[in-house]
């Protein structure tokens, strides 16, 4: 005769109900205990079913399901099982398989040997999430365990140092912080004075990348043409932080974000322009300012230079062009039309869209710290996002983020008939009335 054993949280509420069929049998004699000292469940199975060996047996500890818990915050709470999350993972379109989030959270609760193995695939592009019909943060939640596994010594090798250049340097990059400005000499980027409107912040890819050099200096021209009073912070920039972030290390990225609005309230920043979308979500939700303090990405702040008339572009600049969506732009903070209707502000482009666009955009590969792991070129989204863009009959891919432009030129490379180019970029062309020739992939 069967019979029922009943289980419970520690909150009283039933956990999971055993039936027992005559086959299996209470062991007498021995028993195991979890470290609070309640029993666990140990069962006897008779002759019929095959013995296994101790190596084989996962035992399951409260401790380390209770750290997962506690590590995100209850976040996967909501998850009911669908399986939305996996189904919508844009790794299923590179590999046999996408990440399995439901079976990664479960086997970190766990404790299973290796379970933080294809934590590091995701890009934080927040697809999942935006699928979600619970509303789960998903990408938090892979924040968190990535949070757990540096706890517990199981991150790929390139991220320790990336730590340590952001430690000594200010930057992932590993480049010296007196370099930071060496650039800008003939760039029109003046040092940050109180009494102007705005500090445009480059960031670290902006500042040591050469190819994102060319879109600060298009951005500065821009602004400039629309004679806003800006100026950067040159050598005492402060790294954002999402790389940090990204990668898991939530104690170092607070500090960072810490120092940084110390910074910005001492040097009397209200409004900071960002040319990175990842920088922006890092100042939006992370950096605590006083009441009135604006953080906008740049798109954003010449949309409303255009609005008020500041910002006028005379003259068509004839040239098709298709956007993709920044997804720290677009699914980690909700603007998807802001850079449209900037392009749109342009007399002459044409805006043509990908099969995937706005919520359901592809992700460009290098978000939640993938441009600093390798990723096989047989597995990299931009591939895809670039075969998506020659379906419009486009002749230029319009984007807003130095890993989108980073990643999409790299699958372009060789293409003499599409080119990637940012939408300040784009802007300066127009108010030049005319767009360069190509030189490679890049403007």
């Amino acid at each position: 005769m069967s019979s029922d054993k009943d289980f419970y949280t520690r909150a009283g509420r039933e956990k999971l109900r055993v039936d027992v069929p005559q086959e299996v049998r209470w062991r007498e004699g021995r028993y195991a205990f979890t470290r609070t000292g309640r029993r666990k469940l140990d069962l006897d199975v008779t002759e019929s079913v095959a013995a296994v060996a101790d190596d084989d047996v996962l035992v399951l500890e409260d401790d380390v399901w209770e750290r997962v818990v506690a590590a995100t915050d209850g976040l996967a709470a909501p998850c009911f099982q669908c399986g939305v999350c996996t189904a919508t993972c844009p790794w299923g379109l590179v590999r046999p398989e996408p990440v399995g989030i439901r079976r990664l959270v479960r086997q970190a609760q766990l404790g299973v040997p290796g379970w933080a193995e294809a934590l590091w695939l995701c890009t934080t592009c927040g697809q999942c999430r935006a699928q979600c019909p619970r509303g789960v943060d998903i990408p938090q939640v892979i924040v968190a365990l990535r949070n757990v596994a540096w706890k517990e010594r199981r991150v790929p090798s390139g991220f320790p140092t990336l730590m340590w250049n952001v430690y000594w340097y200010g930057n992932p990059y590993g480049r010296p912080p007196s370099q930071r400005s060496t650039w800008m000499k003939d760039a029109g980027l003046e040092e940050f004075r109180t009494e102007d409107e705005v500090l445009l912040y480059i960031g670290c890819t902006g500042n040591y990348d050469r190819r994102i050099q060319k879109v600060v200096r298009s951005l500065a021209q821009v602004l400039a043409a629309a004679g806003v009073r800006f100026g950067v912070l040159k050598d005492e920039e402060p790294c954002c932080g999402d790389a940090v972030r990204s990668a898991g290390y939530i104690e170092y990225a607070d500090e960072i974000a810490a120092r940084g609005a110390a910074l910005f309230r001492e040097r009397g920043v209200n409004t900071v322009v960002t040319v990175s979308p990842h920088c922006l979500n890092q100042f939006l939700h992370y950096f605590h300012m006083p009441e009135g303090f604006r953080a906008l990405h740049y798109t954003q702040y010449l949309w409303e230079l255009l609005e008020a008339g500041r910002l006028t572009v005379e003259g068509e600049l004839p040239l098709k062009v298709t956007f993709h969506d920044p997804c720290y732009l677009g699914r980690q903070n909700g603007d998807y039309e802001t850079p449209r209707r900037t392009l749109g502000g342009v007399p002459g482009i044409e805006l043509v869209e990908m099969r995937h666009n706005r919520e359901r955009a592809l992700c460009c590969g290098g978000g939640g710290g993938r441009m600093w792991l390798e990723t096989p070129a047989s597995e990299r989204f931009a591939s895809i996002r670039v075969a998506e863009a020659r379906e419009t009959g486009a002749e230029v891919i319009g984007t807003a983020c130095p890993h989108c432009i980073s990643c999409l030129e790299d699958s372009l490379a060789g293409d003499a008939g599409l080119r990637v180019a940012d939408v300040a970029e784009i802007l300066a062309w127009a108010l030049a009335r005319r767009a360069p020739a190509r030189s490679g992939a890049a403007s």
